[in-house]
């Protein structure tokens, strides 16, 4: 069965930091990356990882979040660091399985005081 699943999202203090895992199953996956999609708002890409370790993020997240993959676990990760309300979103795990493009469940992060 193709999958993905992720964990690790929550609520945080602004200055925070938190980790979110993706752990892809049922095939080799190319690219893997993350998305969010907050209240009202269109979902955009956090950041992306391709099979041969190029990675590409949004403008807002360059210098707080950083993409990692462990290519034997089939996990993509997202450190997300000195968090911001407006980082308030569901965040969902990406892979591009062939020409399939594939969704986790989203998983929620809240990013307050």
């Amino acid at each position: 069965q193709v999958q993905l699943v992720e964990s690790g999202g929550g609520l945080v203090q602004p200055g925070g930091s938190l980790r979110l895992s993706c752990a892809a199953s049922g095939g080799i996956f190319n690219s893997m990356g993350w998305y969010r999609q907050a209240p009202g708002k269109q979902r955009e890409l956090v950041a992306i990882s391709t099979t041969f370790g190029r990675t590409n993020y949004a403008d807002f997240a360059k210098g707080r979040f950083t993409i990692s993959r462990d290519n034997a676990k089939n996990t993509v990760y997202l450190q997300m660091d000195s968090l911001k309300p407006e980082d308030t979103a569901v965040y969902y795990c990406y892979g591009r399985l062939g020409v399939l493009d594939l969704w986790g469940q989203g998983i929620q992060v809240t990013v307050s005081s």
